[in-house]
């Protein structure tokens, strides 16, 4: 087959060893793919286009892999309201598990609780009612961790992301402009490219026939770690940690004498780098460009601004560093926390309500219609032998 993304000489050497398989082509992705120069596109479509999209219109792009037409878009709309709903049985299981620990462990089992109850154990079905009930599912697990009192039930009527609002119980806030902050933190996230940590996982998991929810609460139990989808709560806590040691009015000099200093330290600029671009996330581009616009006097803004100015500087006079931009953790959880969402142990569950969407279409790609329809084969990578140093 002719094709640029085929054609590809690779041979395996020590060198591409323990490497967590970064760069080895392994299959297909038909959903989204991350450009070094350009950034994520969803089905040849640059996401910051896409922002001002109704959510629904953008998970059918994903789904079916084109636009859909206004008629279209309706009735797949009104085919996830109709699935967009838990069983009062699943909502009480949730809220009597534990609220210890980090609440991305609680997401993970009320999925798997979802399947026991709610699944129906064929790989397109559950694609579709877990893209309509994850919302759900986020709300009440967010809800019982924070201790938020009691449930308030789906109205899928109100819109994807507006009934998510609507359900989470935040105190104190601006329904409308956290659900803008949502709705855009939503899009942003749904899908990226097909060799992420937390979509190789779940399509891994796939292979072995496990159904759609056990498959993505491992996805979900990837995405939990620092090097994943919690970068998102680490660099809003890295924000507020340098606002409280240098100020909320600290000068570009003393940002960069600052940053010299925790880089000396071998301590870590969070926010900055990414895996496979080489210009500033444009994801990061369109929140960077939403919280001037809405919270441009918030403190957290103002210095996720200036560090943006910075990092690049720092970062960028080490060889070694590729890409010293900033990526999208460096500003979404900021646009939360103005937005009144200031509780980063939540972003990676939010993170995570986003991500099941294209990994579970990803899921139903390589499950269904992969290989002529027969699937792909389990996932079984080749480890070779090595005798351990005798440890001292």
């Amino acid at each position: 087959m002719a094709n640029e993304n085929v054609d590809i000489l690779f041979s395996i050497t020590s060198e591409n060893l323990e490497t967590g398989l970064r760069g080895v082509p392994v299959g297909y992705c038909p959903t989204s793919t991350v450009k070094p120069t350009e950034g994520l596109f969803y089905v040849g479509q640059s996401v910051d286009h896409l922002v001002t999209w109704q959510p629904e219109r953008v998970i059918y792009l994903l789904y079916y892999g084109k636009d859909g037409t206004a008629e279209e878009v309706a009735q797949f709309t009104k085919e996830l309201r109709k699935r967009a709903t838990c069983s009062d049985k699943l909502i009480k299981q949730i809220q009597q598990m534990p609220r210890e620990g980090h609440p991305m462990k609680l997401f993970s089992a009320a999925l798997l609780m979802t399947a026991m109850l709610e699944g129906v154990y064929g790989y397109r079905e559950d694609c579709l009612n877990l893209i309509a009930k994850v919302p759900i599912v986020a709300a009440a697990v967010i809800n019982h961790h924070a201790g938020w009192g009691s449930f308030r039930p789906s109205q899928p009527e109100l819109g994807y992301v507006e009934n998510f609002t609507h359900m989470v119980n935040v105190p104190k806030v601006d329904q409308a402009a956290l659900n803008d902050a949502f709705k855009l933190f939503n899009i942003l996230h749904y899908d990226h490219g097909g060799g992420n940590l937390s979509t190789f996982v779940g399509k891994a998991v796939a292979s072995g026939l496990e159904d759609m929810y056990g498959s993505i609460c491992a996805s979900m139990c990837a995405l939990a770690g620092p090097r994943h989808g919690r970068a998102n709560q680490d660099s809003l806590e890295f924000l507020q940690k340098i606002i409280k040691e240098i100020g909320q009015d600290a000068s570009a000099e003393k940002l960069e004498a600052y940053l010299r200093k925790i880089l000396a330290d071998n301590q870590l600029v969070f926010g900055f780098g990414h895996a496979v671009l080489r210009v500033e996330d444009p994801r990061a581009t369109v929140l960077y460009a939403a919280a001037e616009k809405r919270y441009s006097d918030h403190s957290l803004v103002k210095m996720a601004k200036l560090l943006r100015q910075v990092g690049p500087k720092v970062l960028g006079e080490n060889p070694k560093i590729t890409d010293p931009y900033p990526n999208v953790d460096a500003i979404s959880g900021t646009m939360l926390a103005a937005a009144g969402f200031n509780y980063p142990e939540y972003f990676t569950v939010l993170f995570g309500l986003s991500r099941c969407v294209g990994i579970s279409i990803q899921i139903v790609y390589e499950r269904c219609e992969a290989r002529g329809g027969k699937g792909t084969p389990i996932v079984r990578p080749k480890y070779i032998f090595k005798e351990r140093e005798v440890q001292k």
